[in-house]
């Protein structure tokens, strides 16, 4: 028996396959791309280590993609086998493993917190949770379960810097703009690779409508980000946002061109990056070229896929208005399984994701009307689809947009009142913006309704 990086009792006992476990946990925590090196030769020293087994397993389902379940499928087989040998707190991930694949991803939460509950300094559960979480769209949960084991971080613990960067991004999805910023500086400086604190102070900025600010805090910080995954597309992405904010259209498309789709791949989350920043610079009134192209060819394969409501309604931002016959498809998709339910992830299909993909389509369509009243509809259980306020914020401005262009004023002044509250009273450019056309469509429409002298 070994001990971990974070003082955690380990079945390992080669000092080798630890050293690459450790690295395997850091990765977790920095997003580093190399942690699947270091996954990979872990499993090969130490083919009966379960843990490694059922992490590679949680790895893949959080890719949400269903051709990867199979394989989740047989990282618990493997798993399975090796499980007698496993430690207590080990078992944990591997039975949080076999929940999800049932189904049941807050019954994996739950074994993470269990973890925790005995062992609140395994960083790795910590991260777990948080991730989980932040999927299932539940912000108040991942600033709690982070809350409760706080206090047992020393200084000098190797996983506080992480620890507090996940503090930070849950501060921030619960409205603690002050002191989520504080905690995301803390973290970066604690843990200099701790792209995910970074990225919690680029949302605090994007919350709060002060774009210049976000830039010069990203600004000569582009190492905290560069060894991530396919993560460090997502911080270009929040840059790219900030650009557009500021008027600075001919920045954030370069961005996009050179950064934000640097790789075409058609993972969800790079798909979600992409298609919300062409959205929002299209109703800027920004042309944005053959971009769509390349994006609804890749979703159009997707249609069929239905891991997760979030990745479906970028699919549907890619297709709508551009292939119409494949995003009728997906529309059509998400709601059978909205009527088959049977795991949490359909349960989502039917809340809030019919109602705004009914929406989106529509919008798409033209037909701007019905888009308002179906996004509107799924407004008020949107969180429940992931992501972040800010990833889910492309919702809510094709809903304003779609209620300004049918003459739905006071409606639209009422999200807008909404979404300036959630902000801490702060409002962005876009939002003033769109004050600012309701006034002209008020004077317009008063000026019409003076009679003839």
């Amino acid at each position: 028996m070994t001990q971990d990086i974070f003082g955690q009792d380990s079945s390992l006992t080669d000092a080798a396959a630890q050293q690459d476990w450790n690295s395997v946990q850091l990765g977790v925590l920095s997003h580093a791309a190399a942690a699947a090196d270091h996954l990979g030769a872990v499993l090969k020293a130490a083919p009966e280590y379960a843990l490694a087994h059922a992490i590679k397993g949680l790895s893949l389902l959080m890719l949400g993609r269903s051709e990867l379940v199979p394989t989740a499928r047989a990282a618990l087989r493997d798993a399975k086998a090796c499980y007698e040998g496993a430690l207590p707190r080990e078992r944990k991930y591997v039975d949080a493993l076999e929940d999800w694949l049932a189904g049941r991803p807050s019954l994996a939460i739950q074994r993470m917190e269990q973890v925790l509950a005995v062992f609140p300094q395994d960083t790795l559960a910590m991260k777990l949770s948080h991730g989980i979480r932040f999927i299932m769209g539940d912000p108040a949960g991942m600033r709690a379960s982070i809350e409760r084991v706080l206090p047992a971080y020393a200084p000098d613990h190797a996983g506080r810097g992480y620890l507090l960067g996940c503090h930070a991004f849950a501060l921030e999805e619960t409205g603690e703009y002050e002191r989520a910023a504080n905690a995301g500086r803390q973290a970066l400086w604690m843990a200099p690779d701790d792209a995910w604190g970074l990225h919690a102070v680029a949302h605090v900025h994007d919350m709060t409508g002060n774009a210049k600010s976000g830039l010069d805090w990203l600004h000569g910080r582009e190492e905290a980000w560069a060894h991530c995954n396919n993560f460090r597309y997502h911080v270009w992405w929040h840059k790219a946002l900030m650009h557009l904010d500021l008027g600075q259209m001919d920045e954030a498309i370069a961005l996009y061109d050179t950064e934000v789709r640097k790789d075409k791949t058609d993972d969800y989350r790079d798909i979600s990056n992409a298609t919300s920043l062409l959205v929002r610079l299209e109703l800027e009134g920004v042309d944005v070229g053959n971009r769509w192209e390349e994006l609804a060819n890749l979703c159009a394969a997707r249609t069929e896929d239905g891991s997760l409501i979030f990745a479906d309604l970028h699919y549907l931002l890619a297709l709508t208005g551009h292939r119409k016959e494949d995003a009728h498809r997906l529309v059509q998709r998400i709601h059978a399984d909205a009527e088959k339910g049977g795991s949490e992830a359909r349960a989502r299909m039917a809340d809030p994701g019919c109602a705004a993909a009914d929406g989106l389509e529509a919008f798409g369509d033209g037909n701007y009307k019905a888009a308002f009243a179906r996004l509107s509809a799924a407004r008020g259980t949107l969180q429940l689809a992931g992501g972040s306020h800010a990833q889910r914020d492309v919702f809510e401005r094709i809903t304003i947009d779609a209620g300004i262009r049918s003459g739905q004023l006071d409606a639209v002044e009422a999200i807008l009142e909404d979404r300036r509250a959630k902000r801490g009273g702060a409002e962005d450019n876009y939002a003033l913006a769109r004050r600012t056309l309701i006034a002209e469509a008020r004077t317009q429409s008063g000026a019409k309704s003076v009679p003839a002298e």
